[in-house]
């Protein structure tokens, strides 16, 4: 799948960076171009393999490049006010290679939660591609602010992208690691799960053609019909391709051979299957009642099997009660793993939003109780005294 990236605000642009790096290092041919947009300098400079003239500063009549502070709604208004700077980077973008856009933002701080539904609304009102959302989440102990940003900013985005992709930091940070070494880790993990998803499909010279194949469409078909999506990931290590082994096996006709190989390499992809959709997803929830669904086994070609790709494919079917669920195979000849990755779409039953939107709720009554208290407070400093002074104008 070929997708323009713009990742907006810090985190936004930073995971951005990662993926180009990762396209690099994998040469998946994913990211066919990427854009950072933001409010502080500093942050745009920090950025390793996006492009310089593919990085786009935006509200400097109002903030002078130092950031909005956490403010997402000035963050909005900065990208409504600067948002033909924003086009001007995109409109280097060759659309017809494009596949879809992806818009990605951290919806806890200022920039990238105000920014990014501005944005994502801008491009659905010029181009016919899909417009998705990769959304952030952040960690609980982040504090109230970040937590009301984030509520707010994800019940705007999610209608204004034809599906939001969600990653919550609070199930991925791991307690007594530090800030820095927590994100990268966090980031790492983001663009391996979407990596393997969005590369799906990608035959290059030479390269082996899937049995089933998984291509653009059968993503675009799923993340169809809006909502919330989930993805889930499990790997298991393996020998390579350049073991021959199990090649010659099936070379020589070596029946009871191959025919343990297949069971193992059934087995093995039915519980890897389970393993994904089970274990820590991007975003928390119960996979019952999830409309569509999509599984990618990835992986060296010979410890692939169309058997066990449907057995898991059937297996989702009963676990979601959805009817839509796609799967293939993605082979990469010269990996060490076979990986599962599961696209959950149209999650409804997510415990995590819930939470996070009674605590803004709650943190929004809290600031409006602060703020008032804090009138009244200053009122008394300097109306303390009976005998009140005339203002000076």
């Amino acid at each position: 799948m070929k997708l323009a990236m713009i990742g907006f605000g810090q985190a936004g642009g930073k995971i951005v960076d990662k993926f180009v790096e990762y396209d690099k290092r994998h040469n998946s041919n994913i990211v066919r171009a990427a854009v950072a947009v933001n409010t502080a300098k500093a942050d745009l400079m920090g950025l390793e393999h996006i492009p310089k003239d593919q990085r786009v500063l935006i509200g400097q009549s109002r903030v002078k490049g130092h950031g909005v502070g956490a403010d997402n709604e000035l963050g909005a208004e900065v990208a409504e006010e600067d948002i033909d700077e924003v086009q001007g980077a995109i409109d280097s973008i060759p659309v017809h290679e494009v596949d879809a856009f992806l818009v990605v933002a951290g919806l806890g701080g200022g920039t990238g939660s105000g920014g990014s539904p501005v944005l994502a609304k801008h491009l659905q009102r010029i181009y016919t591609e899909p417009v998705y959302g990769l959304g952030i989440l952040p960690g609980s102990d982040e504090g109230g602010i970040y937590t009301l940003n984030a509520a707010r900013s994800f019940q705007t985005f999610v209608r204004e992208v034809d599906n939001l992709l969600v990653f919550d930091n609070d199930a991925w940070r791991k307690t007594g690691e530090s800030v820095q070494g927590g994100y990268d880790e966090i980031n790492e993990e983001i663009v391996t799960r979407f990596g393997v998803l969005f590369g799906a499909g990608e035959v290059g010279q030479g390269s082996e053609v899937a049995e089933s194949v998984v291509d653009s469409s059968e993503i675009i078909n799923t993340l169809a019909g809006g909502g919330v999506s989930t993805v889930g990931y499990a790997s298991e290590t393996v020998e390579n391709e350049s073991s021959s082994s199990g090649l010659l096996s099936r070379i020589t006709g070596g029946n009871e051979e191959t025919e343990l190989d297949t069971a193992h390499t059934t087995n093995r992809i039915t519980s890897l299957v389970r393993k994904a959709a089970l274990g820590r997803l991007t975003l928390p929830c119960e996979i019952e009642g999830t409309e569509r669904a999509l599984l990618v086994m990835a992986g060296p070609p010979r410890h692939l099997n169309r058997k066990g790709i449907e057995r898991g494919r059937k297996w989702i079917e009963e676990q979601t009660g959805s009817m839509e669920v796609r799967g293939g195979d993605y082979p990469i000849r010269d990996s060490g793993k076979v990986a599962s990755v599961i696209l959950l779409s149209g999650v409804t039953n997510v415990p995590r939003i819930k939470e996070l939107q009674q605590v803004a709720i709650e943190a929004q009554d809290n600031i409006d109780d602060i703020r008032e208290e804090s009138e009244d407070n200053l009122e008394n400093l300097i109306n303390d005294d009976e005998d009140e002074l005339e203002s000076l104008f």
